[in-house]
């Protein structure tokens, strides 16, 4: 990967320049090497020179001289000391040329990163079986699916997970619905179509029966529309049956970590960072869903994952402190377990705002906005923006065949390239690579050779719409390709050439239409 070679070039010249006493000796260098946006003033820049000037109080104009007199390599045609110290590099024309012959090489591998033989749990969706999936529960469920295909990706061994929530006061509250006493709570027309199949009067039987008839006829179909398969759907009724929570309480107790009061049984949380103790028993002897979270990480862990990925709704930001404290309690590391909080979808239609409330039994179902703009659009919408910022789904601009509509324009790139494999009559081996010279075409080669850097920064902060972010501007270039490179000409060899990017910008696009989960058409 480019960046991390343009790192590693870097930190070589800064120890060359320490071995010649030029710099002082320290340790913790932070700087960061990005792509520029106008390659006019290069391909990559680094703040290097500017982060050792805060340590050494020298010009950082005269430290990156010095790192620039340093740097000999093949990749970098040529490197810049511009503003303030920035360095920029210019990367060579036949390294790009010679990674299209490793992306054709590599084909349905590119992209791959080293076999970490790690496993993963990423568990996402697991939503309550008391109704419908919404907007939100569709947002984590496409959000929770690609990363776990980009930890796929990056060489981990990836179980997703659904954790159903069948047991406790959420199955009490929709038994009483189903009932439709004085405790009801949720309402909409499947409660309506519940109360015709279920004929218990008791709200915890009335409850459990409601919640397996959701999940199969409305849950597990969603899930399935949505383009999603599980590893694993985990029952909180099997953590009861077993008597895992008991087991897990026992485990904290030996641990010296609980105490009673108030006739509760608590857990000693803030002795692990978090801001109170969370309670395991409550009076009534009632398991809190805490304690069934404890039971949940003991149960995960023991299946041999070293990392656990949650995706949560908004509403339960306050789960990550608990959560993490548990895991340390557990001997395990907080790091050992990450909660990613999704924030809220909005759904504008006309430019006004479409309220939504699964209680009130006013809201869109995610089957309803899949059915109106189709799975593709809906996942790639859903994944544009961090998961911790709101989320404004644009229903007309969904449903916009143009490119103005960001899924239109990548899949359309994708039907352009097999339109030029369709109407070449040519094939691209033995092609001569050093005749891709042109601006355009080197342009595009810096594009697909993101990739690889795409899956390794994902993989380590978790900010799932880059993947969406670098599509469009895939498909950008690949457009702009298009138009200023005619890849069928007179001149055989160029078209050989020119024929040899095309079916390399392929590999790359199916690549990332596969981690992304939609399709790759190839007619429009």
């Amino acid at each position: 990967m480019i960046k991390a070679d343009i790192q590693n070039l870097i930190e070589k010249s800064v120890k060359n320049l320490q071995k010649k006493n030029e710099l002082p000796d320290f340790s913790n260098l932070d700087f960061f090497v990005e792509q520029q946006k106008n390659s006019n003033y290069g391909d990559y820049s680094s703040n290097v020179a500017l982060q050792i000037s805060k340590i050494t109080k020298t010009k950082p104009g005269e430290i990156a001289e010095k790192i620039v007199s340093e740097i000999k390599s093949n990749f970098v045609e040529k490197t810049e000391v511009a503003g303030a110290g920035f360095i920029n590099f210019f990367i060579s024309k036949k390294y790009l040329q010679n990674k299209v012959e490793e992306i054709l090489k590599q084909k349905d591998k590119y992209g791959s990163l080293e076999n970490k033989k790690e496993s993963i749990n990423v568990e996402f969706i697991s939503a309550n079986p008391t109704g419908p999936l919404t907007l939100g529960n569709g947002r984590g469920g496409f959000c929770g699916d690609v990363l776990a295909n980009i930890l796929k990706k990056a060489g981990y061994k990836v179980a997703k997970e659904y954790y159903i929530n069948d047991a406790g006061e959420q199955i009490r509250k929709l038994g009483h619905s189903v009932i439709g006493d004085s405790e009801a709570v949720y309402k909409g027309d499947y409660i309506e179509d519940l109360q015709k199949k279920i004929k218990d009067k008791d709200p915890e039987k009335a409850g459990q029966k409601a919640a397996e008839i959701i999940l199969k006829d409305m849950i597990v179909p969603s899930v399935k529309r949505m383009g999603i398969e599980f590893d694993v759907w985990f029952s909180e009724n099997n953590l009861h049956e077993k008597k895992e929570i008991e087991k897990a309480i026992i485990i904290l107790k030996n641990k010296n970590l609980t105490y009673e009061k108030d006739g509760a049984l608590w857990f000693k949380s803030t002795q692990f960072g978090d801001d109170k103790d969370r309670v395991l028993i409550k009076e009534n002897g009632e398991k809190t869903y805490f304690a069934s979270d404890v039971a949940y990480l003991i149960n995960k862990f023991s299946r041999k994952f070293k990392k656990l990925i949650l995706f949560v709704g908004a509403d339960h930001y306050g789960y990550i402190n608990r959560l993490k404290a548990a895991a340390e309690a557990l001997g395990k590391s907080k790091e050992d377990v990450d909660v990613i909080t999704m924030q809220l979808v909005r759904l504008f239609d006309n430019g006004k705002e479409v309220r939504m409330s699964k209680r009130a039994g006013i809201y869109i179902t995610l089957d309803e906005l899949i059915e109106e703009v189709g799975p593709d659009v809906t996942r790639f919408f859903f994944l544009t923006r961090a998961p911790e910022t709101h989320l404004n789904f644009d229903l007309n601009l969904a449903k916009e065949q143009s490119k103005k509509n960001p899924v239109f324009y990548i899949q359309y790139a994708f039907a352009r390239i097999n339109s030029i494999i369709k109407k070449s009559d040519q094939k691209w081996q033995k092609a001569n690579i050093s005749l891709l010279e042109q601006k355009a075409e080197l342009e595009l080669i810096k594009q697909l050779i993101r990739f690889p850097e795409i899956i390794k920064e994902i993989k380590d902060d978790f900010q799932i719409q880059k993947i969406t972010q670098y599509a469009t501007e895939l498909a950008d270039s690949f457009h702009k390709f298009y138009e200023n490179c005619q890849v069928i000409t007179e001149d055989k060899d160029v078209s050989k050439a020119r024929l040899a990017l095309v079916f390399a910008s392929k590999i790359v696009f199916k690549n990332v239409f596969d981690v992304l989960g939609i399709r790759a058409l190839e007619n429009m």
